[in-house]
């Protein structure tokens, strides 16, 4: 690492950092898009960082609601019927795939494909 980039890094903020490793994180993992470049209404395959997870019961229907972060925006994953998923926690990685919508003017799958990945260190 060059002194220049040594020097940038020392000034990043905490957020910085965090989104840098998950771009480099999104890099590997093959055969993903990065949600800011996500096109509506169509499938699409994503890789991140879960940040929060909520139970949210949308008309009258259980829901459980995940937040996923990729160092390049955040992508809302909906799974219907579901009150909680073993492994869907925040901190948690996971690769998820699905029908890219628009709700509430944020990117939203619903019932995504998921796989769970390692959290970092394991």
């Amino acid at each position: 690492m060059s002194l220049a980039e040594r020097l940038k890094h020392l000034a990043a903020s905490q957020a910085e950092i965090e989104a840098d490793e998950e771009r480099a994180d999104q890099v590997r993992a093959v055969g993903c898009t990065p949600v800011d470049q996500l096109p509506v209404r169509s499938r699409a395959r994503v890789s991140g960082v879960i940040r929060s997870v909520t139970f949210r019961p949308r008309e009258g229907v259980p829901a459980l609601e995940a937040e996923l972060y990729d160092g390049s925006g955040t992508l809302v994953l909906v799974w219907l019927g579901r009150r909680e998923i073993a492994g869907v926690v925040p901190g948690r990685r996971l690769k998820a795939e699905g029908l890219v919508c628009l709700v509430d003017g944020r990117r939203t799958v619903f019932n995504p494909g998921y796989e769970l990945r390692p959290r970092p260190g394991e």
